[in-house]
């Protein structure tokens, strides 16, 4: 399985950061799949901010929840991160990966990255 993100490499502040991953190798749809997005800002550890399972059911970090949503092309074999109200703080390298089962209920680990995109956020 193969994963690319894609979207812009500079965002304003305010404006709303989307991101594509199209996936190869394997569907969003395949049975018990989820995919998600996972950042690390300059300086810090990955942070986990959501996934979209198989079905086309979408988890959030508590922290995100609020700006954060993903939407699915499955024609496409695509999904799509959107996160509203960007600051200089979500300015970092973005992955989009995939897991056999749910990372936010159950632990689940990633187990195919894409190679990652740098966003900055910035006037």
């Amino acid at each position: 399985v193969q994963l690319q993100e894609s979207g812009p490499g500079l965002v304003k502040p305010s404006q709303t950061l989307a991101l594509t991953c199209t996936v190869s190798g394997g569907y969003i749809t395949d049975n018990y799949d989820h995919w998600s997005w996972i950042r690390q800002p300059p300086g810090k550890g990955l942070e986990w901010m959501g996934a979209v399972d198989f079905s086309g059911n979408t988890f959030f970090s508590p922290s995100l929840k609020s700006r954060a949503s993903m939407t699915r092309d499955t024609s496409k074999n695509q999904f799509t991160l959107h996160l509203m109200s960007a600051t200089p703080e979500d300015t970092a390298v973005y992955y989009c990966a995939r897991s056999a089962g749910n990372y936010y209920l159950s632990g689940y680990g990633m187990d195919f990255w894409g190679k990652g995109t740098q966003v900055t956020v910035s006037s």
